[in-house]
């Protein structure tokens, strides 16, 4: 029994529910699944009209029509969200802190002038949702159910200003592991992926898109991901890929902070420090710059390299190239930290440790 089995979600939304005539799912092989590519029965949509949110409802999932004048695909205004549901042994299903969620897309739209999702209707929302594909969500260990909230400007508009409409949608996929194969990373001294200023620390759509080409030049490399650096100097480490980075270099643990809003305030960033803080490990969030990782994997005080993130949970880096030389890493089964705290993220997020921190909603 884990501690935070009495967090539950209350059901508040006037949410209309129209059921599948008939399911995908006995077509589906949990395990042979690829991220992403896979849809469940079901998704949630609602409008914003006339100020107000309305026509809230779980429906078939099924495409969706919009006008060619469809102002988000004009003027970039979308942001999105990614989180989890995980079965146990037993068939109960678990979410892990997605109250985050709730709040950080809030931030997103704000940046974007985009209306504010009320974090009841988010919570019920996706509460609802999962329960109605309740049979998606894998049972097979190392698989999940991943869950995309987002939130488009929906309005018949040309013209460079707020939307006035807007649509919410929220469906789910069955997914495994997002890598299966070594993660060798460069980092990366021409292009940028967020400026100060900018939007780097929403999940703006517009993000992903325009880190899309050197991603692609440096995957043709041979590199898993990109280790995004400022956009200044090159000088500061800000992520890696879609995800935030921790190096442990000695007895710290040290990732780039947030206070410049060019980084992503990760939910899988924050657990991971605060478990690494109770594991009686020194944590640093500061300015990380690529001169003090490169000397520490020079002189072999860097001990552990990893992402962090909702799709991967903990992707453990296995080298860094920078200027043309790599520098490889201890091995995986080596690193003590980043297993250790792997493994307790996902007991927690399984139901198999005690939750002492509320993290976990139980469906």
């Amino acid at each position: 029994m884990i501690k935070g089995e009495d967090k539950t979600m209350d059901i508040v939304s006037n949410i209309k529910i129209e059921r599948s005539n008939g399911s995908k799912l006995p077509f589906v092989d949990f395990n042979n699944i690829k991220f992403g590519k896979q849809f469940s029965d079901h998704m949630f949509v609602a409008d914003y009209k006339d100020g107000e949110w309305q026509n809230l409802k779980i429906m078939p999932y099924a495409p969706i029509t919009l006008s060619p004048a469809c102002a988000a695909i004009h003027y970039g205004q979308s942001v999105f969200e990614g989180m989890k549901a995980y079965k146990n042994e037993d068939g109960e299903i678990f979410l892990f802190r997605p109250e985050e969620n709730a709040k950080r897309i809030n931030k997103s739209a704000a940046r974007l002038c985009m209306p504010e999702i009320p974090e009841d209707m988010f919570m019920d929302a996706v509460k609802q949702l999962v329960e109605v594909d309740a049979d998606w969500v894998p049972a097979v260990e190392g698989c999940s159910l991943y869950i995309r909230p987002f939130l488009f400007a929906s309005e018949e508009l040309l013209g460079v200003r707020p939307a006035d409409e807007y649509k919410f949608i929220i469906f789910t996929s069955p997914v495994n592991g997002y890598y299966s194969d070594e993660v060798h990373v460069k980092i990366e001294t021409e292009y940028s992926r967020a400026c100060e200023g900018g939007v780097g620390y929403a999940k703006a759509a517009g993000n992903y898109a325009a880190a899309l080409y050197p991603a692609k030049l440096g995957q043709e490399a041979g590199f898993k991901q990109l280790v995004w650096t400022d956009a200044k100097e090159h000088k500061y480490i800000e992520e890696a890929g879609t995800m935030n980075i921790m190096f442990h270099i000695g007895d710290a643990l040290i990732t780039p902070n947030t206070e410049l809003k060019t980084t992503l305030a990760g939910v899988t960033r924050g657990s991971v420090l605060t478990l690494a803080e109770e594991l009686g490990v020194k944590v640093e969030e500061r300015r990380v710059t690529v001169s003090e990782v490169i000397e520490a994997a020079k002189n072999g005080t860097l001990k552990d390299v990893f992402g962090t993130g909702t799709a991967a949970t903990i992707a453990q880096v296995s080298s860094i190239t920078y200027e043309g030389e790599r520098f490889d890493l201890p091995a995986l089964e080596t690193r003590t930290l980043s297993n250790e705290i792997g493994q307790v993220l996902q007991d927690l997020k399984r139901g198999r440790a005690e939750d002492t921190h509320n993290w976990i909603y139980k469906i």
